[in-house]
């Protein structure tokens, strides 16, 4: 699997652009992958998403940076060395959509399964599995990032939030909730939780 993460200036992707794409090659860890771009002439910048990105205006805006169409065509060529090529995330449906607008921005054939593993599901079906009753709000489930990381034994992801340090965390996550050890040596010193060890 491709674990990915995005930042971007908007939850559009008909009118927003990301501006950073994060990945870790799930089957090879030490594979990964982190690009910044500017956005696309006329992309609606909101303020919001600066604020959880940590981007500025100027920034996203820089004449010097990559363009989106060679920031997608460096990921995509990336991607080649990945066994599957099938994406997870967090909220990844989001992800794979800016990530297939790009690609369509650039000319680029998008050959990625539409099918993805979210972090959410996986986390959410372990909690019902031992009888957790997993956190909802106004009836709808409220298992963000942050708390899907906390149950996997992880801290909550930094502000501002980094594409790259998001997939880390992602990836770290879906291997103590599928193989109940640790993937990566940055996180080893947060213990998997005796609930996701395996026998």
């Amino acid at each position: 699997m491709i674990v990915v993460d995005v930042e971007t200036v908007g939850l559009d992707e008909r009118k927003s652009s990301l501006v950073s794409i994060g990945a870790v090659d799930f089957c090879d860890p030490s594979r990964q992958f982190y690009v910044e771009c500017r956005v696309w002439d006329g992309a609606v910048i909101e303020q919001g998403a600066l604020n959880v990105n940590g981007f500025t205006r100027e920034q996203v805006l820089d004449p010097q940076k990559k363009s989106l169409e060679a920031a997608i065509k460096e990921f995509i060529a990336w991607t080649e060395g990945c066994e599957d090529k099938t994406f997870a995330g967090q909220n990844v449906s989001f992800d794979y959509r800016f990530l297939r607008d790009a690609a369509n921005r650039a000319g680029l054939l998008f050959r990625f399964a539409y099918r993805c593993m979210d972090l959410h599901s996986l986390c959410r079906a372990h909690m019902m599995s031992r009888r957790i009753q997993p956190p909802l709000k106004d009836r709808k489930t409220d298992l963000d990032t942050n708390k899907a990381l906390m149950y996997a034994g992880l801290p909550a992801e930094p502000d501002p939030h980094n594409a790259l340090t998001g997939a880390k965390m992602i990836a770290e996550a879906l291997k103590r909730l599928i193989h109940g050890r640790s993937l990566l040596p940055e996180f080893a010193q947060y213990d998997v939780p005796v609930y996701l060890l395996r026998a």
